[in-house]
């Protein structure tokens, strides 16, 4: 067996390719398509043309089309590809790719490389055997792959990937792409008007992400002996090892060797697909580690996310390692997050989110800092809702994460300056505005030199220059939350924009118009500002008494995605419409369904299949003994015997604990599974099935403790965590 801190020798030899000058850097986006690559592959018209479609959304003509499509099939065939995919992310959760070649036969004894503009821009592809939530029958297959020229295609392997969008034959998203580049254009619509109050130069605004992806490494061959591991993605059952992360030995602390070289390699893939990784480091619980990137334009951002996680299991695939990005793969240790750290900035290079050090700009850090606030306090349902799923359930509330109360963290000092605001008097006199800019808004980036500390219990807090939501779980595609925060934040700047404008059209100075709205707004979103502890009860309580919402179980939490005040926000900013989002509530609600259900089943196996026999052999072993003891000892033998006799009538009353509960959760499920619709089966599932899960885990790992350890044939904790 491998050790987990050991190389094996081939392990020890592989290199890792480094640049002529020995700089890693030189790698960097080698195998992407990007503006430097079509620079020198493309004619100066396609390549204009492809820039206008990225920065204007300008449409392509299909004549340029056939020229791009040209210029990026020699580049990609240069870099060894031989076919390529239109790469999308259907509602999955992951991605998906369907390979075809360059090559074509044109003659019996002729066959050339064919790749043309129609290739490129549309692809057809089966719209029914992807989540549809009803949009599609089975026998109506028809769905459409288009390119998304916003985000470079890059060869991985021998495939050429192009990014694309993927929508249904009657023009309904089928994806995450999709609704998340509508509600990207919406924000930056909405915050370039905004923006334009304080800089006129300003054109457009980008939100940009910078996520942080927590994850689990295992060795293969224990993971593999773990049926729960590799089938629901976590541990059903297993007693605690003695030793777990209670002594914060293992953050940030020395990488293990087998682990940097994986870490390493997979660097080395991620520079070569232009993913830019920066941070790599041990987290918190045993076996548990962490990659950050720099900070990317969003839509880019959550392609690389989807494209990492898939690399990061090959990669691991090769160096005998089984990655886990289930939130919570191990009970009793911190589970595993993806934060997303979100910001807006202008293309004239200012981050609309940082302070600045005059006052002016300080207030457009105010006007979107408070705006995002007050977005996040009208729309904080929907911010749950984005999260929600039957696996990052297990973790929200739970150890590091935060609860399922969404709520926003600024801090002491920047709690100062808004509580400041919303106190000063409408009728200020000059000189009192004068003091209110130099006192309060003048000094807000002193305030960042000794700044509160972050707020691990809070799902959404601000960082200095951003806001992290903190509540996204490790296994998700960023572009669910991400497409709901830039929509909520785009209205809210719509609606700043028209009460300011409002204000300044009856005469009042385009400032004092900012300052008053931005003064309503501090004191109608105030019950979404919290600075304390998330995980105790005086929160919950008091977050009750604020009207905030509570959904703690994902069928609750979705319920929220089709009520009337959301959908008339997605349908009046142009993400999704009424059909849309319909279709995405059905469709969530079977995944949660299927990956309870799973669970169930594994976890029913396992008990009888594994659990049950184990202990009965062991049982057998001691009433052996107990028999020989009573011909050795004769009548006095149960005095003798006492321990073992007391052990099998304990262990019998753990296995028919097991049977009974085994009996009526697969009672519970049978039921659930006749009910008519998604929604009915996902609260029966969440409240009938799922709570024996821990009653059944209760007495196997009891048993666990009692049976011979050479005799248990499931991989204990303390093997996997070790």
């Amino acid at each position: 067996m491998l050790r987990f801190n050991a190389l094996t020798e081939s392990q020890r030899r592989q290199p890792i390719a480094v640049a002529e000058n020995g700089k890693r850097s030189e790698l960097f986006a080698v195998n992407v398509f990007n503006e430097a690559a079509m620079r020198q592959a493309m004619t100066r018209e396609a390549f204009e043309s492809v820039m206008n479609a990225i920065r204007y959304g300008e449409k392509i003509d299909r004549r340029v089309a056939d020229q791009v499509a040209a210029a990026m099939r020699d580049w990609a065939i240069s870099k060894g590809a031989t076919h390529y995919t239109h790469w999308f992310q259907p509602l999955t959760g992951g991605t998906a790719e369907k390979h075809d070649a360059f090559f074509e036969p044109v003659s019996r004894d002729r066959a050339i490389e064919r790749f043309g503009g129609g290739q490129l821009v549309q692809q057809e592809s089966d719209a029914s055997s992807f989540p549809n939530g009803g949009i599609r029958n089975t026998f109506e297959a028809r769905g459409y792959t288009a390119w998304d020229p916003t985000s470079p295609p890059f060869v991985y392997g021998t495939t050429l990937c192009i990014p694309t969008i993927f929508i249904s034959y009657t023009g309904e998203a089928l994806d995450n792409k999709t609704p998340l580049l509508k509600a990207l254009t919406a924000i930056d619509t909405a915050a370039t008007e905004v923006a334009r109050y304080f800089d006129k130069n300003v054109n457009k605004v980008t939100a940009t992400l910078g996520w942080e992806q927590e994850y689990f490494l295992v060795d293969k061959t224990l993971a593999y002996s773990r049926p729960d591991l590799m089938i629901a993605g976590r541990t059903l059952l297993g007693h605690q090892a003695a030793k777990g992360q209670q002594l914060d030995d293992h953050y940030f602390g020395s990488i293990p060797e087998r682990v940097l070289s994986y870490m390493r390699d997979l660097e080395h893939e991620c520079l070569l697909l232009g993913i830019p990784l920066k941070t790599r480091h041990n987290e918190v619980a045993p076996h548990q580690f962490e990659f950050a990137p720099i900070f990317e334009e969003t839509n880019l951002a959550v392609d690389q996310n989807a494209l990492l996680m898939d690399v990061m299991r090959k990669v691991a695939d090769r160096h005998s390692f089984v990655v886990l990005f289930h939130e919570k793969p191990f009970a009793g240790v911190n589970g595993s997050g993806k934060h997303n750290n979100w910001s807006l900035a202008t293309d004239t290079g200012i981050n609309l989110l940082a302070p600045s050090r005059t006052p002016i700009k300080n207030l457009q850090f105010l006007t979107f800092f408070i705006c995002t606030i007050k977005a996040v306090c009208q729309y904080e349902p929907l911010l749950r809702a984005s999260v929600a799923s039957a696996t990052n359930d297990y973790r929200l509330g739970a150890n590091e994460a935060p609860p399922a109360i969404v709520s926003v963290f600024i801090g002491e000092q920047l709690t100062k300056v808004l509580d400041a605001l919303e106190v000063a008097s409408e009728e200020l006199s000059q000189e009192e505005k004068t003091d209110l800019k130099l006192n309060v808004v003048g000094k807000i980036p002193d305030l960042f030199l000794d700044t509160t500390d972050r707020n691990r219990t809070s799902p959404f807090a601000f960082t200095g220059n951003k806001f992290e939501f903190r509540a996204v779980g490790s296994k998700a595609n960023c572009g669910r939350p991400m497409m709901v925060l830039n929509t909520i934040v785009a209205k809210q700047l719509t609606n700043f924009k028209k009460e300011v404008d409002a204000l300044i059209a009856k005469g009042m100075k385009k400032e004092d118009a900012i300052f008053k709205v931005l003064r309503s707004y501090i004191k109608t979103s105030k019950k979404i500002r919290f600075e304390g502890d998330g995980y105790s009860k005086q929160w919950e309580d008091e977050a009750a008494k604020r009207g905030l919402s509570n959904h703690k179980t994902t069928p609750e939490a979705l319920k929220e995605n089709i009520t009337e005040k959301a959908i008339a926000l997605f349908e009046e900013m142009g993400v999704l419409n009424r059909v849309e989002l319909m279709a995405r509530y059905e469709i969530a609600l079977e995944e949660y369904v299927k990956t309870v259900q799973i669970e169930s089943r594994v976890l029913g196996d396992i008990a009888r299949n594994h659990i049950v026999p184990t202990a009965v052999r062991y049982q057998n072993t001691l009433i052996e003994n107990v028999k020989g003891l009573k011909e050795i000892f004769g009548e006095s033998y149960q005095e003798v015997a006492a321990e073992q006799l007391e052990l099998i009538r304990h262990i019998s009353e753990h296995i028919k604990v097991i049977h009974s509960k085994t009996d009526a959760m697969i009672e519970a499920r049978k039921r659930a599974n006749h009910l008519p619709n998604f929604e009915e089966k996902a609260h029966s599932y969440c409240h009938e099935v799922k709570p024996f899960f821990d009653e059944i885990r209760y007495h196997c790992d009891k048993l666990e403790m009692m049976v011979d350890d050479e005799l248990w044939t499931l991989t204990k904790y303390r093997e996997l965590m070790s």
